[in-house]
């Protein structure tokens, strides 16, 4: 596996953890930001930042890209093509609304396949089907490991 199997790793230990909004904690709840932060700490120990309360529209009143400011100040932006194992890709949910989901890329290649937190399912690993790449707005690795 290229990329990061540290991190698909840990990714997948959370698989099955329930959806809580603004939960980040494997087995009991998680959001799609919960699981990153759960996996930082695994991977690299205390969060460079406790993120404030949030709703769930992602300041879409507001039209600021909240969430995608916040990875981009603690992960490393990259191009999202390719896509490695490992990499965070961040989603516009709906054309013109702010991007407000996140998940890990777990595979690659003939079957690529996603980790993340949705609402009404948990955490789970879904294909990385055509709807879902179309969504990708940014990609992001996680600092130190492979370059």
């Amino acid at each position: 596996m290229s990329g990061r199997p540290d991190i698909v790793d840990e990714a997948r230990r959370w698989i099955g953890t329930p959806y809580r909004h603004q939960g980040s904690v494997c087995g009991a709840g998680a959001d799609c930001l919960g699981l990153i932060r759960g996996v930082w700490r695994a991977i690299h120990g205390e969060e460079p930042e406790t993120p404030p309360p949030y709703s769930r529209d992602w300041s879409e009143a507001s039209g600021e890209e909240v969430l995608w400011h916040g990875a981009a100040r603690h992960l490393v932006a990259k191009p999202f093509e390719p896509v490695e194992a490992g990499d965070v890709v961040l989603f516009r949910i709906r054309d013109g609304l702010v991007a407000k989901h996140l998940g890990i890329i777990a595979s690659v290649g003939t079957a690529p396949s996603f980790v993340h937190a949705y609402s009404g399912h948990g955490v789970v690993e879904n294909s990385l089907s055509l709807p879902w790449r179309r969504r990708i707005v940014a990609a992001f690795r996680f600092p130190g490991g492979p370059v």
